[in-house]
């Protein structure tokens, strides 16, 4: 089976990326070209010109249609041709195939699978992303070279930041903190709370509160098949954060929309956005800065882990890995997500499922 469903939303680009010019994606291994018309809606279509198959976005736009950089044809936002060179009448199977998107929560999202059944209720929801009650800015890791689902089990299991984020995110209480994994038939929550002990490097400086110990949480909130938001943040001990006050405390949220490229490669459109000091321009920089900066930042560090183990995987292809307790959250993502594969591909994909 290919690794990633087809019938759902997946994001293709951050709003402000698409403009009036052609911008190409590969998405769920369909390239696809991006433009955003006249009228500020944004179209997609395949980046294959009908007549020689060279990439549209290779060409240009004029109004609301893209002309092949090759050979002149031109293709409205729907992908029906409307010209030809050199003849009058255009044959009628002249089309390139034009997919679904809404604009969403700051993001272009897509729909790379069957047109009929993209319902824009089932975006999913990335509120968070608004810039409304939380503020943040966040990045992209374009052509991400690992398996998508690699990103969520990083994302649906925290432990790795006591290792790979030693120093900033990183503690030891992690580890050793009991959680709790509930899931519907679309999402998966892994919930950890860390009670009575010294905040790590980054969340002290943001709290503020030198020589208290905090009540530490971590809630990640998964929905299939790749989007994830983790609830984090820290508060005084003792001042009823389990209970839900969190008003001794920082909060925080990071935000993940990872979209498959091919089966091996994937877009990581991340963010991690705030409640508190919201009008601190700088803070915001600041926080960018220690997730992404020149290989130092969290999600670089992550990104290296990813890679690497991707490039692992190609030299020891045994499956399944082994689990831990720990993978408890991540198992239930991947069961997830193979429910819709099995929904999506029918009997043969079931008689595949049972097979491994």
């Amino acid at each position: 089976m290919r690794p990633f469903p087809l019938d759902a939303w997946y994001a293709a680009a951050w709003t402000h990326e698409i403009g009036r010019d052609l911008s190409a994606r590969t998405i769920c291994d369909k390239d696809v070209v991006l433009f955003r018309k006249l009228d500020g809606e944004v179209a997609a279509l395949e980046d294959a010109c009908w007549h020689r198959l060279l990439p549209l976005s290779l060409g240009r736009l004029e109004g609301d249609q893209v002309v092949c950089g090759y050979h002149g044809l031109v293709f409205n936002a729907a992908g029906r041709c409307t010209y030809m060179p050199a003849q009058k009448t255009i044959n009628p199977s002249a089309c390139v195939r034009s997919y679904p998107v809404v604009e969403k929560h700051r993001l272009v999202w897509i729909w790379p699978g069957d047109p009929a059944l993209a319902d824009p209720a089932k975006v999913p929801d990335f509120h968070w992303n608004d810039g409304t009650e939380w503020v943040g800015e966040g990045g992209t890791f374009y052509s991400l070279q690992c398996d998508y689902r690699l990103v969520i089990d990083n994302l649906m299991d925290l432990t790795h930041e006591t290792y790979v984020h030693a120093g900033s995110i990183g503690d030891e209480a992690i580890t050793s903190a009991p959680f709790e994994v509930t899931h519907t038939a679309r999402t998966a929550t892994v919930t950890r709370w860390m009670i009575d002990i010294e905040p790590p490097p980054f969340w002290a400086k943001q709290l503020g509160r030198p020589g208290h110990h905090v009540d530490r949480w971590q809630i990640i909130y998964f929905q299939a098949p790749s989007t994830i938001v983790g609830d984090v943040g820290v508060a005084v001990t003792g001042t009823g954060a389990p209970q839900g006050d969190r008003s001794q405390g920082v909060n925080g949220a990071f935000l993940a929309a990872i979209t498959p490229e091919r089966e091996t490669s994937c877009h990581y459109f991340w963010n991690f956005v705030r409640t508190f000091r919201r009008d601190d321009e700088q803070l915001t920089r600041d926080i960018q800065r220690a997730h992404v900066n020149e290989g130092k930042g969290v999600y670089d560090q992550d990104h290296a882990v990813l890679e690497a183990q991707q490039k692992a995987i190609a030299r020891h292809p045994r499956m399944p890995f082994y689990n831990l307790n720990i993978d408890a959250g991540a198992l239930w993502a991947r069961r997830l997500i193979d429910d819709m594969l099995v929904a999506e591909q029918g009997p043969a994909a079931r008689h595949m499922e049972a097979a491994e």
